[in-house]
């Protein structure tokens, strides 16, 4: 089998994401501090982004090395499975910082906790679901006119697939925006208890929406192309055209780990004190929200 530049690419991006998801995941693993919900759902990120580096090496190894259709299921199974925990994480996480402003007094409670853990079970337990379909027989492996741009899913599964992409990029949508609204009404008041200038109240406005479209207009430009490919195309066009989509969505697994846990500074201080030799896993660490981040 000649060698597909493309499918290189995507294991270099599959290395790379692995690297990058594995630091932050032993960092939470093994940080007794790290278990409050923020860190429980950035885990949960970075474990499917960790998944879905390793899904993208593993597809590579398996075409090239070990060619089998069972093996082919496995893997796909496998990257269904992890990419759409990750998108799912990234919505659980947009809710906890929307919750985390709107119900800043109840925030810190049991409760809070409980839902994490209720918003992780459905997260893993709906991707799972959504992976196990192709190894489960639904697949295209005996009826190649049913095959959709990604071999061996079938057209349906894949239209399913985008369809729930879509509907999670909108309440992600619809939550930043209420998050604008809040974080405006908040620099606003506070702008106004301590007398500040109009200009400064501006400009921390401003900042505060920035950093929100940075991260929801990243998430938007990586995973659209390929969402909209996958209704628009036909397993009949060139094979190009999915590398060209799939790519920029593998991107941003690559991008969490610097936007959810490298930015975060009980994060930082744990990975500068490992880089010192001086690491202490009962290192204090002022709790902060996940508004701050």
């Amino acid at each position: 089998l000649a060698l597909n530049p493309w499918d290189v690419v995507l294991c270099i991006s599959g290395t790379i994401i692995s690297c990058e998801n594995a630091i932050v995941v032993v960092v939470i693993f093994y940080t007794p501090t790290f278990r409050a919900p923020m860190f429980l759902l950035i885990g949960s990120l970075a474990t499917a982004d960790l998944l879905a580096g390793l899904g993208l090496i593993l597809h590579f190894a398996f075409v090239y090395f070990i060619p089998s259709e069972a093996v082919s299921l496995l893997t796909v199974g496998l990257l269904v499975t992890s990419f759409t925990a990750s998108v799912s994480s990234l919505l659980t996480i947009t809710i906890d910082r929307y919750r985390s402003l709107y119900n800043a007094l109840t925030y810190y409670s049991e409760r809070t906790v409980t839902r994490t853990y209720i918003m992780l079970i459905l997260t893993w337990g709906a991707s799972i679901c959504y992976g196990l379909l192709p190894i489960m027989g639904w697949n295209c492996l005996k009826d190649p006119s049913a095959c959709s741009i990604v071999k061996p899913l079938t057209k349906n599964h894949l239209i399913i697939l985008s369809v729930s992409f879509f509907m999670v990029f909108a309440v992600m949508l619809q939550l930043y925006v209420q998050i604008c609204k809040i974080v405006c009404r908040h620099a606003h008041q506070i702008a106004v208890q301590r007398h500040f200038l109009a200009s400064s109240h501006y400009v921390t406005t401003r900042k505060g929406i920035a950093t929100l479209a940075v991260i929801l207009g990243t998430f938007a430009s990586c995973w659209l192309p390929f969402a909209i490919y996958c209704l628009l195309g036909d397993y009949s066009y060139p094979a190009l055209y999915t590398y060209v989509t799939l790519l920029p969505a593998t991107y941003n697994s690559m991008i969490n780990p610097v936007i959810y846990a490298f930015r975060n500074q009980e994060i930082q201080k744990v990975l500068w004190t490992v880089c010192c030799g001086c690491f202490s896993s009962t290192m204090p660490f002022r709790s902060r929200s996940p508004s701050d981040v």
